[in-house]
């Protein structure tokens, strides 16, 4: 039940901030491109740890050694802290999701389409055919409202 409280107000809090950042799309896509990259780098050098050997206790002491060296600052961007703070802000962003798979991926699996790597020729050809013919009906009404606002201004 908790849990569940905790969700939903993330949620409205992602909703909110990312319905903000929205209207400064700059300003969000720059948020977007350093917490990627950050991210990214971040599971890197995670991942380099790990495969070297370096234990949980081991990690628990380099945090000790820079912070007495750095500060926070240093603790904040050691690599698995790293990590943990900017899967937070790229899930608070409502990005997280976006950047690791995609929207295309996401809308496709809703509608149950198939991937284009999966569709067949003749499929696709289909498609683009529907499209023009979409366009074309678009272009056809575009004329009659505008023969519309003739008439009435008339």
């Amino acid at each position: 039940m908790i849990i569940k409280t905790i969700f939903k107000y993330f949620d409205r809090v992602e909703d909110r901030l990312r319905a903000r950042l929205s209207h400064r799309s700059i300003l969000y896509a720059i948020i977007g491109g350093i917490l990627t990259v950050l991210f990214w780098r971040a599971v890197w050098h995670t991942a380099d740890k790990i495969m070297i050997g370096e234990g949980f206790s081991y990690m628990v002491e380099e945090i000790k050694i820079i912070f007495r060296l750095a500060g926070w600052s240093g603790v904040i961007f050691y690599e698995p802290i790293t990590l943990i703070w900017t899967i937070f802000l790229l899930l608070l962003t409502g990005l997280f999701v976006s950047i690791m798979i995609g929207d295309k991926i996401i809308l496709s699996g809703l509608r149950h389409e198939k991937r284009v790597d999966e569709k067949t020729e003749d499929e696709i050809k289909k498609e683009e055919t529907e499209i023009k013919e979409i366009f074309q009906r678009i272009n056809s009404i575009s004329k009659d409202v505008d023969e519309i606002k003739n008439l009435l201004k008339k």
